[in-house]
């Protein structure tokens, strides 16, 4: 299916956006918007003083600091695998590079800007005299034990997922993010590994490239979820210095979610993913697709990875180009939560976690500047 020359020159080369500078950058980028906006009416209403912190912004940062510490874990396995290396590559490596010669770049890159992520807001907390979340005690997971994975305790489970791939049409509907859409509309991957549990699973090629395909539609769920999140949690934020963070942030993780959504518009064009026209189902190892998915396959073009349209926040008005309509059935914290459930990305994990984790996004949905 691929190998280490086709893997380099094979897919179209597009720049990561999120290397492009640091965090703080992204914070003062969107603090010099805000400074600009401080004379309109949306202005006018938010609270420029340097006072603490209100117990709803708390609540959102810590959940934020969670969901952060969560990234840092799934893209860190993802990069001890599949991210640069200086020793010789192995072919979950040179699967994802089919994808996009720079695709282990681009986990690298993303792995580095979650850890950047989880570090400030811990310490943005601390500073205000504030304890963040901490999710240690829950770092019980085994991950995978192929060469290059480290023998440590993981929060996520990347072993037995499931993407309903109908995501790709749901960030442009408002049908809540999630599972149960009807089948016939794109295909499911159930119970299916991201990364290689071990290194016999290396040796099989096309195994290997079905792997990395899963992985790149995950990236984009995960980024979908995080950047929708942030949106949706800014809405309730009112002190400046607080939304200066939510939207430095939020921006760079949309970034991610561009970048991944047409990093994963490259899986549809090869095999064992390959939409053709034929008219009988196609199954690969849990995997199945509709015979009616040919009928969707502009949705993953590389070409029109920027272009789809979804419903307004009102129906007389026009389809707009958006991520997915945002109000709290889509990025509320909870939502988050449970969709990242139901991807099987805590599979394993104690019902304490998950009860920890809904608490404070209850706590963090609840929150209106209080």
């Amino acid at each position: 299916m691929f190998d280490a020359e086709s893997s380099r020159n094979n897919m179209p080369d597009r720049g990561f956006f999120s290397t492009s500078g640091r965090l703080e950058t992204s914070v003062a980028a969107a603090g010099a918007m805000l400074t600009r906006a401080r004379n309109t009416s949306f202005g006018q209403k938010l609270d420029y003083t340097n006072d603490s912190l209100t117990k709803g912004e708390i609540a959102i940062l810590r959940f934020l600091t969670a969901i952060e510490l969560i990234e840092s874990d799934l893209w860190q396995q993802y990069n001890e695998l599949g991210g640069t290396t200086t020793v010789e590559q192995n072919n979950y490596q040179l699967a994802l590079q089919f994808l996009n010669r720079h695709g282990s770049t681009y986990i690298s890159a993303n792995a580095v800007n979650e850890i950047e992520h989880s570090t400030y807001l811990r310490t943005y907390l601390e500073s205000e005299g504030i304890e963040p979340a901490n999710l240690d005690e829950f770092r019980s997971l085994r991950g995978s034990t192929a060469t290059g994975s480290q023998n440590v305790g993981r929060l996520t489970n990347l072993m037995h997922l499931n993407i309903d791939a109908i995501c790709h049409l749901r960030c442009r509907s408002d049908n809540k993010p999630g599972f149960g859409a009807d089948s016939s509309q794109g295909f499911r991957i159930a119970n299916r590994p991201a990364i290689p549990y071990a290194d016999s699973e290396l040796s099989d090629t096309s195994h290997v490239q079905a792997i990395a395909n899963t992985a790149a539609l995950h990236f984009r769920f995960i980024e979908q979820g995080v950047s929708s999140l942030y949106t949706s949690l800014s809405q309730n934020v009112k002190r400046i210095k607080v939304l200066k963070i939510t939207l430095g942030i939020g921006g760079q993780e949309i970034a991610h979610f561009l970048e991944w959504t047409n990093f994963a518009a490259n899986v549809v064009q090869d095999p064992p993913f390959r939409f053709d026209h034929s008219d009988t189902s196609i199954t690969n190892q849990g995997t199945s697709f509709s015979s009616e998915v040919k009928f969707r396959r502009f949705l993953f073009q590389t070409d029109s990875w920027l272009s789809s349209r979804g419903k307004s926040i009102r129906k007389d008005l026009p389809l707009n180009s958006v991520i997915r309509p945002e109000n709290g059935r889509f990025g509320s914290a909870v939502a988050t939560i449970e969709s990242f459930t139901e991807n099987g990305l805590f599979f394993g994990q104690s019902t304490n976690f998950l009860r920890t984790l809904m608490a404070l996004a209850e706590e963090a949905d609840t929150a209106v500047s209080s």
